[in-house]
């Protein structure tokens, strides 16, 4: 399930497009100013961004240009109501993937969205980090602290998913979908899901006096640096 963060500070646009997106099953979060925005997708993991040029305070394209400077890959797709070439080329040098002019049809948007996750991220999808946990996709190389971690296949496909939802709460019946490939969740699987996790936490974790798999109760599992409370 790809998780999209959407950029947008008109209330009744914003919601009518996590409704839309969340039917297609997309994970998405929302954000109506540029400096929420730029938190988010430095401390959170995205596979495609939604981003409107007119926010209050900092506008969109100011925002996108320091994401870039920050070295952010994730695919952007600009959304706005300016529709001349000086402004089409204003966002695309500010570092956009795509630029969509508003009023859009929802079909096109979502054909968009799809090119952009086809095309992902480039390099920066190939190895993915969080802390001092690193993994690299093509090799299959995981590594914590500098040290080998030997992983099963589903143990990593597991890790693969986490670590690319970084800081967000998976949901067993997300990983019933998107890991395990089963269309209904059951008793069973649940077992299954809890001695994955627990043996990533055995491999992972221990002797590491910060933790990066985390239990939400009655919710499901987060990754990240620290307790999920925390800043």
């Amino acid at each position: 399930m790809s998780a999209v963060l959407v950029v947008e500070d008109e209330q009744k646009v914003a919601h009518a497009l996590r409704e839309g997106l969340e039917g297609e099953g997309y994970l998405v979060a929302l954000e109506h100013t540029g400096e929420g925005a730029f938190f988010r997708a430095t401390t959170e993991t995205f596979d495609v961004i939604l981003l409107d040029v007119m926010l209050p305070g900092r506008d969109g394209l100011e925002i996108l240009t320091r994401l870039r400077e920050r070295g952010l890959k994730t695919p952007v797709l600009v959304l706005t109501a300016r529709d001349t070439l000086d402004d089409r080329v204003k966002g695309l040098d500010s570092g956009a993937d795509d630029y969509l002019v508003k009023p859009f049809a929802f079909a096109e948007l979502l054909a968009r969205i799809r090119a952009l996750l086809r095309r992902g991220r480039g390099g920066d999808a190939l190895r993915l980090a969080a802390g001092d946990l690193e993994m690299d996709i093509v090799t299959r190389k995981v590594t914590r602290g500098g040290r080998l971690v030997e992983l099963t296949a589903r143990e990593f496909e597991l890790l693969q998913y986490l670590l690319r939802h970084e800081r967000q709460v998976v949901s067993r019946d997300t990983l019933v979908h998107d890991v395990w490939n089963e269309p209904v969740r059951s008793a069973p699987l649940d077992n299954v899901i809890d001695v994955h996790i627990a043996r990533l936490r055995r491999k992972l974790d221990v002797d590491h006096p910060v933790k990066l798999i985390h239990t939400v109760r009655g919710v499901g599992f987060m990754l990240r640096e620290g307790e999920p409370g925390e800043p």
